[in-house]
């Protein structure tokens, strides 16, 4: 009698995440543990997973203190006893007392961030790993670099997403000495420099943990498709060479892709109830300008409804973001249109504060200027209120906040690179395209001319404006959630795996879906092979889901 078809079984590995379904297991009320983006993809895209049927489980640290935090007193699924949370249904904590009291999931310290890297990994691989017996591991950023190359050794198909370009570099011996084999798997870590043997380079040679992951993986992908395209063109000074090769590789033989990132689905206008007043595309016009009084009392700006308002809100990075490009305008662009009360905000953390703070005293910009720590009942309230939404970046490798302005209607000025280049188009009013105002160069008077742009739709016969504005919020609803980017990964673990991963994509044949570009050279097809290794874990006491799924070679 032929058993009923199962799922194949995915581990999601992620340092953070996200409010997950409270049907995975009784702690899953608890696990909340956000430092950026990253948390929200990992949430989601579990959530998602999971309402669709997919046998999907995740693997982060135990934050007690943390998930305490995150979860209000009185709560059931707040364990009293702190060694009452064990791994649960489908989430699988790893238990160290490297996390159990932390108060933020990241350190200052590069080094504190190493050894918890390297304990998380420890646990996943000497534990939740064999406990869960995953068909495929999808593994977040450089914390989990290790994870890919030990899948590699038992045969199981790994994705590994990459936020951002930070890596750390430990030796085979300091790896070791932690509680990781890794002269089980050495020969799939990428290393400073070639090694000649185990002995001979597990003292001195270095292993990067991001470039093993790439390395090792079967699917490597960025949070956008055009950040993938300018890391292997070497469009960036800061990447490495050796990385940059290894991405190439990966994209020429078919094996790297960019997913774009999206938004928590609570940022939304008509849902928000940190703003002042919620809001939808119909009636937009009366709610913003409502908003923006409520900003303008708050930060105590002059309050004037017809201010065109600026809003800043990503961190004041002068690496990244680009802020030192405003900076050097700030007080012309306040010149130029002081007749229209021009008013320009930050909500957002970073050592240039007190630089913006200078300026805007500098050229007596008291009530048009307002620089505030970040605070996300605030930064609700600034997308609610703000016209334009400013994103000068020199890189970004995905970026929310230019997505979460177009459903909130404040347009983004934006450089174009990377995840802006993605989401962002030049906005043309009598062609009824565009969403923003975007730039080319990487310099204040481009910036300044997006800005000049911004402000010569500000000044369309308000019918005009208001029409453009409504059409951006409706399509940028649409192209930014969770949906779209639960299927584009949905895709891909079909397309590694041969076989539907969801109980509603069976009937449907997985179809190629990364979009490679001719001149990169066509995708190399790969026999697939029928089993595992021999150092393959031992199978689940299950109907394999994998009976169908045959897995191809791994490239390295």
């Amino acid at each position: 009698m032929t058993e009923p078809f199962k799922n194949p079984r995915i581990l999601i590995v992620t340092p953070e995440v996200s409010s997950l379904p409270e049907a995975m297991g009784n702690t899953a009320n608890t696990p909340v543990a956000k430092a950026g983006g990253l948390a929200d993809v990992s949430g989601a895209l579990t959530s998602a997973l999971f309402h669709q049927g997919a046998d999907v489980h995740v693997a982060l640290p135990n934050y007690r203190r943390i998930f305490r935090q995150a979860v209000p007193t009185g709560h059931p699924s707040v364990a009293q006893d702190p060694d009452a949370l064990p791994p649960v249904g489908r989430i699988h904590l790893a238990q160290d007392r490297a996390f159990f009291h932390r108060s933020c999931v990241y350190s200052c310290d590069g080094g504190k961030n190493s050894e918890l890297a390297l304990a998380f990994q420890r646990e996943v691989v000497n534990n939740i790993i064999p406990m869960v017996r995953p068909d495929l591991v999808h593994c977040h950023d450089w914390m989990t670099g290790l994870i890919p190359a030990a899948a590699r050794r038992w045969g199981i198909p790994c994705l590994f997403t990459f936020h951002n370009l930070h890596t750390v570099k430990c030796t085979l011996s300091h790896i070791e000495d932690r509680g990781i084999d890794g002269a089980a798997f050495w020969q799939n870590l990428f290393f400073e420099r070639m090694p000649l043997s185990y002995e001979e380079s597990r003292e001195t040679n270095p292993v990067d943990l991001l470039a093993s992951a790439v390395f090792a993986a079967r699917m490597v992908n960025t949070v956008s498709p055009t950040f993938m395209e300018e890391v292997i063109d070497g469009r960036h000074w800061f990447v490495p060479r050796p990385l940059q090769r290894l991405l190439a590789d990966k994209w020429v033989t078919g094996f790297a892709t960019g997913i774009l990132n999206a938004p928590d689905p609570s940022f939304h206008p008509s849902l928000d109830g940190a703003i002042r007043r919620r809001y939808g595309a119909r009636d937009h016009a009366a709610a913003k300008q409502e908003n923006k009084l409520q900003l303008q009392k708050q930060l105590g700006l002059v309050k004037d409804v017809r201010a065109p308002l600026f809003f800043w809100p990503s961190r004041l990075d002068r690496t990244q973001k680009g802020c030192q490009l405003l900076a050097e305008i700030l007080g012309a662009v306040a010149e130029r249109y002081r007749e229209h009360g021009l008013q320009i905000v930050f909500v957002a953390d970073g050592d240039f504060q007190e630089h913006f703070r200078f300026v805007a005293g500098l050229h007596h910009l008291t009530g048009r200027v307002a620089v505030h720590p970040f605070n996300e009942a605030l930064e609700r309230q600034a997308y609610a209120a703000s016209d334009f939404v400013l994103m000068p970046s020199f890189y970004e490798p995905c970026g929310l906040p230019q997505m979460i302005g177009q459903i909130y209607g404040s347009l983004p000025v934006v450089r174009d690179t990377g995840g802006l280049h993605d989401t962002v188009r030049h906005l043309n009013p009598q062609k009824n395209t565009g969403s923003g105002f975007v730039f080319e160069h990487a310099d204040p008077n481009g910036l300044m001319w997006a800005m000049e742009q911004a402000m010569g739709f500000y000044s369309l016969p308000p019918r005009t404006r208001q029409a453009q504005i409504a059409r951006i919020m409706r399509e940028g609803a649409v192209k930014f959630h969770h949906g779209v980017m639960t299927r584009a990964y949905v895709d891909v673990y079909e397309q590694m795996l041969g076989c539907a991963v969801t109980s509603s994509d069976r009937q449907q044949p997985a179809e190629n879906v990364f979009p490679l570009k001719a001149e990169r050279g066509p995708a190399t097809g790969r026999k697939a092979a029928s089993t595992r290794s021999a150092n393959a874990l031992p199978s689940r006491s299950r109907s394999s889901a994998l009976s169908s799924c045959a897995a191809a070679p791994h490239q390295g």
